[in-house]
């Protein structure tokens, strides 16, 4: 499904994304990896078959707009981008929030808007998300990354509404907890916390399925996925939210 495929994956330079450009190397997929840190992406670049590094901003208009004229024609995009800082409502960073928000959402929109018609009109294409299990509801501690993993997951479902007659398939994956640099801020217990290699793994299977909606892992996925239907103060009881 991969091997001789060009995919472009936003987020590369660690964590998960760092993990699928190792997954997908080894598939024979050819690689575009984009991220803010040149160094890291060319020292991932070294350790693959068939990779070259892009670095790029995705809070930076200008350079989404240069790296999109650089990458030649693309099979998939991955946008694997994570900004995460806890924080509560009562502890607001408005500036950093907005920070989390332009990366994890806004920057989808500079990439994409760019690379997803393009696809459209050829009649192919891949376009991977990476949402959240956070983005299914509000939690504690969770002001800018929350919201803005919600939007970017209904950004999916706008797009793949969208494209269900054009060839090009969307997915949306949203995985629980990854041990990163980023978790470790986190001084609360993280149930069914995954490492990248794990977690790369499940992404990979649910990229061969093409369903639109996968999360996991399971069943700490289906406390989120249903929690449409649990009482709101159940469930933050469960979170351990304010009542």
């Amino acid at each position: 499904m991969f091997s001789g495929r060009t995919y472009w994956i936003a987020g590369a330079s660690d964590g998960l994304g760092a993990e699928l450009a190792k997954r997908l190397d080894a598939e024979g997929a050819k690689l575009i990896l984009s991220a803010r840190r040149a160094d890291r992406l060319s020292d991932l670049c070294c350790k693959l078959r068939q990779a070259r590094a892009l670095p790029m901003d995705v809070t930076d208009s200008d350079s989404v707009r240069k790296a999109c004229l650089s990458t030649g024609p693309i099979d998939g995009v991955i946008y694997c981008v994570g900004q995460y800082v806890p924080m509560r409502t009562q502890d607001w960073d408005p500036e950093e929030s907005v920070r989390i928000s332009d990366a994890n959402f806004t920057g989808a929109l500079r990439l994409l808007g760019n690379v997803v018609p393009k696809m459209a009109e050829r009649g192919c294409g891949h376009i991977v998300m990476i949402g959240s299990l956070a983005g299914f509801t509000g939690l504690p501690g969770a002001i800018g990354y929350g919201a803005s993993k919600a939007a970017l997951m209904h950004l999916a479902e706008n797009m793949q509404a969208d494209l269900r007659q054009t060839g090009v398939t969307v997915q949306c994956i949203n995985p629980g907890f990854i041990r990163t640099r980023l978790t470790a801020q986190n001084q609360f217990a993280m149930p069914q916390i995954m490492t990248p290699e794990a977690a790369a793994g499940r992404v990979i299977a649910a990229m061969r399925r093409s369903r639109f909606s996968s999360s996991f892992p399971a069943p700490f996925a289906w406390l989120f996925t249903l929690s449409s239907y649990v009482p709101r103060a159940a469930f933050l009881r469960v979170m351990g939210g304010s009542r």
